[in-house]
């Protein structure tokens, strides 16, 4: 036995509540191992010595190094304790706080046994009900389509589809994306995800000067509420994206300090090296190397509620569905707490999604974010898609892996990408093979988590890094390969079934096809991807045995009982 790879860790994401009287316990052990059986001893906390129930636990991930054992129970009393028990080469060892022992002193238990002390319903941390079966479609605002002709477009410095620079201006607005709002739905999409929209100089609106204000390049305060009101007219949701950790040098707080130094009132607001910020010397800190994006400085209580007073501005007035928080892992946790608390305070289905492109662990635990862009989601896919580094042993590991960071309840929320504003195009990382973008797609459709189709993946829109991730829309119908568009929305699809819902998630390889399975009430999705060179037999996969019923909802290159290269299937089995 490998002792030093066996781990659990109670109130963490290997032992969770998901409900007033349901919790998750989880045990990681080494993949050497192949121990006989495993079982949690578990009790109510004050009858412990005495008084326990034996419950198997299977192993449901698998990752590189490691297994784990993981088991669902409802509780009569939230007061729980419990110990490890396991059964390896005909002898039965347990493992406690104390670590791996040959006995365990039940009636000594109160020193060492793991325990959930307590399941207080305001600590429960709760799935926002509609990102189960969310799909994210993500705008960058300035390039996905002009609506209003009656602006004033003297801003605009490039023809629409021209090759973007970092300073270029094409014109889209809120009204162009009101005008394609039934498009979106018929894609499949069921949330929009903006790009900031806020008052500013650049066309990314990454750097705010007013946080109140909508830009007028964009249309309106009034503009957006109406958009909001058509999207949610059509059972859509809106996110919008707060960029809290930094400013513009242009907003007036910081134009104070830069005339008054530190006889501004706003003086602590900002993080300033000697008593007036320099923008040459850049003695203040920034977003990355930014000298025109000044940081905010969120420790400070003052600061704090001049956030916290926007973020329930547009939440109440606005009625938005989620906040998306740019550099969300260069904030103070103290201002996420109270952000989440006030958010949650107006609409707690209001989604909050964190950029954090590594591990986010310390903002997963239910009093920060719901959830992150899920950046380690989409290495994965560029790793088995666009490098292939990875095979499917390979890739079913690395995504049971990410699963095993966090929470069911965050696995469920997470923002699952394969691109955005930030990187290149998926498209064009895979060489432009469009049979790699639909299988990358259906594993995101089927993955824990919402996916998010970033604008014009569907017209497979080509894109290098920033600025050329940033795109025009081409609206010329005629250039649109239809039958790709089409694949899109058979996958999209697939977010309205209930196992993909709700139901518990399988992920391992058979037979050189990594295999995805969602289960629930007696119905399983399995999906298939082949992303070998060589055409793989499907009856030979052994989840197709003794079915009554399967049902074909989503395939590409499916030649006979054969899938090819580069295909996928996903398949509705009857249990």
């Amino acid at each position: 036995m490998n002792e030093g790879a066996i781990l659990h860790i109670p109130n963490s994401q290997f032992c969770f509540p998901i409900g007033e009287k349901e919790i998750v316990l989880r045990i990681r052990v080494s993949n050497e191992d192949n121990f006989k059986n495993l079982w949690v001893v578990h009790g109510y906390k004050y009858d412990y010595s005495f008084k326990r129930e034996e419950a198997k636990m299977d192993i449901k991930y698998r990752d590189r190094l490691y297994s784990y054992y993981e088991i669902k129970l409802k509780v009569a009393d939230v007061r729980f304790a419990y110990i490890f028990k396991i059964e390896e080469e005909g002898r039965i060892l347990y493992y406690s706080e104390d670590g791996i022992s040959e006995s365990y002193d039940f009636k000594q238990s109160f020193y060492n046994f793991f325990q959930l002390p307590y399941i207080n319903k305001a600590d429960l941390f709760e799935t926002v009900d509609w990102m189960r079966n969310a799909v994210f479609y993500q705008i960058f605002i300035d390039r996905f389509k002009r609506g209003d002709w009656e602006k004033d477009g003297s801003y605009i410095n490039m023809q629409w589809g021209e090759i973007p620079n970092p300073k270029s201006f094409a014109g889209g607005d809120l009204k162009g994306i009101g005008e394609k709002l039934d498009y979106l739905k018929s894609l499949g999409i069921t949330a929009i995800y903006l790009t900031p929209l806020f008052e500013s100089v650049s066309n990314h609106k990454y750097d705010t000067i007013d946080y109140k204000k909508v830009d007028s390049q964009f249309g309106s305060n009034e503009v957006l509420k109406e958009l909001i009101e058509e999207i949610h007219n059509r059972g859509m949701k809106i996110v919008l994206d707060a960029v809290f950790n930094h400013c513009s040098m242009y907003m007036k707080e910081f134009q104070d300090v830069l005339e008054k130094g530190k006889a501004s009132k706003y003086f602590n607001w900002f993080l300033i090296d000697g008593d007036k910020p320099d923008i040459d010397e850049m003695n203040y800190q920034c977003f990355a190397s930014c000298n025109y994006m000044p940081k905010l400085n969120t420790s400070n209580p003052e600061v704090q509620k001049f956030l916290l007073n926007i973020t329930s501005y547009w939440t109440t007035e606005f009625q938005i569905d989620g906040w998306r928080l740019d550099v969300s892992d260069e904030v103070s946790h103290d201002f996420w707490r109270a952000f989440r608390k006030e958010v949650k305070r107006i609409n707690k289905s209001c989604v909050i999604i964190g950029e954090n492109w590594h591990d986010a662990y310390p903002y997963l635990m239910g009093d920060q974010y719901d959830s992150i862009m899920n950046y380690s989601f989409t290495k994965a896919a560029l790793d088995f898609f666009a490098k292939e580094a990875l095979n499917s042993k390979e890739m079913a590991e690395r995504l049971n892996s990410l699963l095993m960071r966090n929470k069911e309840q965050v696995n469920r929320m997470m923002l699952n990408l394969l691109d955005s504003h930030d990187t290149h195009r998926f498209f064009t990382e895979v060489k432009k093979d469009k049979d790699k973008v639909l299988a990358a797609l259906a594993i995101e459709m089927v993955y824990l988590g919402a996916p998010c189709i970033y604008y014009g993946t569907e017209i497979a829109l080509e894109g290098g890094y920033d600025p050329d991730s940033r795109r025009c829309f081409n609206w010329d119908e005629e250039q649109w390969d239809k039958e790709f568009m089409e694949r899109i929305r058979e996958l999209t699809s697939l977010r309205a079934l209930k196992e993909v819902g709700f139901g518990d998630i399988s992920i391992y390889e058979e037979n050189n096809l990594l295999c995805l399975k969602r289960s629930h009430e007696g119905k399983t999705l399995l999906l298939l991807i082949n992303n070998t060179d060589e055409a793989v037999e499907l009856n030979a996969i052994s989840s197709f045995k003794k079915r009554s019923s399967v049902e074909l909802l989503a395939k590409n290159n499916i030649q006979g009982f054969k899938i090819g290269s580069k295909g996928y299937v996903a398949i509705r089995l009857e249990d």
